[in-house]
């Protein structure tokens, strides 16, 4: 046999060699993405689908990077994970999109796959200073029903990874899992939210707000940080019912409540106990804080009348108890869970006594 044919004989035994290895990694890389799949289309929480995001995605994608943004504007999605006990400083990775001028900069020009290097003007809202800046990015928006929900963004550190003349057809493929996922994961989230919340007002319920008081009075006595409780109370309320219906008294009860949540934290609870009685949970709050609070919240309810949907205005107040945790006590948590709120009770029934329009702290 000749040089000649012996040197392209090895040639092409090389190039097969490099095409068979090539296909073994392709199967590879296709078997992981399988496996991603399938687990995260069996996420039951939104917990098991963002650690899917970002554990297995990246390691299937052998990526460097990947966030995951979520379209946000009245932080619904945030209350949610905040009622249901997910910290979502746990995921610098999981971002919101609070404004309509966020969403149009990042949207702009069109809602489809944009892949290139990494440009700081163009993609700082995405991979913000908490996580790895990388070279070059793909940003996936996810899209359901037609409306943008929000956007996965794949960042690699190799300049070469996502170039602006890549095909995407795969990429547009695995936003589309991500996207159907996240719309069903939260909607499950909301429906197990539903049972924690009371149906005339939105915040939670009575049930929600004693499981969690409960947990954070265990983590008081674990950790040793403030945790205060405030009991709020409609002043002379059956007047209001009286003077313009039960339609009325609903009306005022949402508008108390949407003016108590706007004055607390996310990670607070708010919860109606029943009828015109709602109780606060404020999470590392000595009771100096608490009190400062709970003058906000009575100065906001009896500042400003709160106009009906017949056009009547009405002047409502309110009174407020509030008492704090003595982290130190080492009783069953139960049992310090009922003294916090039966101190808070009893300073409400004392502002009531003084005259209504007070807030009252436990002795």
């Amino acid at each position: 046999m000749s040089n000649k044919l012996v040197t392209e004989n090895s040639q092409l035994r090389t190039q097969l060699k490099l095409l068979l290895e090539q296909a073994h990694r392709n199967q590879q890389i296709m078997q992981r993405y399988q496996e991603f799949d399938l687990k995260f289309i069996g996420a039951n929480s939104f917990q098991e689908l963002i650690d899917s995001v970002f554990d297995t995605l990246t390691e299937a994608s052998e990526l460097d990077v990947i966030t995951l943004s979520l379209i946000d504007p009245a932080a619904e999605i945030r209350r949610i994970l905040s009622d249901l006990r997910i910290d979502i400083s746990d995921y610098p990775n999981l971002l919101f999109v609070e404004d309509k001028d966020g969403v149009g900069e990042i949207a702009h020009p069109a809602r489809k796959p944009a892949l290139g290097p990494y440009n700081t003007m163009q993609h700082k809202r995405l991979f913000p200073d908490t996580v790895l800046k990388p070279a070059s990015v793909a940003i996936l928006p996810l899209i359901r029903r037609n409306t943008l929900i929000g956007w996965l963004s794949l960042g690699s550190l190799d300049p070469t990874r996502f170039t602006a003349n890549m095909a995407s057809d795969f990429l547009q493929h695995r936003a589309s899992i991500v996207a159907i996922c996240v719309e069903n994961v939260i909607n499950n989230e909301r429906l197990q939210h539903i049972g924690l919340t009371d149906p005339l007002t939105g915040v939670n319920n009575r049930r929600y707000v004693e499981r969690r008081l409960l947990e954070e009075v265990g983590r008081t006595q674990r950790h040793g940080y403030a945790l205060s409780g405030m009991y709020i109370d409609l002043d002379h309320f059956k007047k209001v019912n009286d003077n313009f219906g039960h339609q009325g008294g609903d009306e005022v009860l949402c508008e108390v409540a949407n003016r108590i949540k706007a004055e607390l934290r996310l990670s607070d609870a708010l919860g109606r106990f029943g009828g015109e009685e709602f109780v606060v949970l404020l999470i590392d709050a000595p009771l100096d804080a608490a009190l400062a609070v709970a003058e906000r919240i009575r100065a906001s309810v009896s500042e400003r009348p709160i106009v009906l949907g017949s056009g009547e205005e009405l002047q409502a107040t309110v009174s407020i108890g509030v008492a704090s945790l003595d982290p130190t006590d080492r009783q069953d948590s139960a049992a310090v869970a009922q003294q916090l709120l039966a101190r808070a009770d009893l300073a409400l029934y004392q502002a009531k006594k003084e005259g209504r329009n007070k807030v009252i702290s436990a002795s």
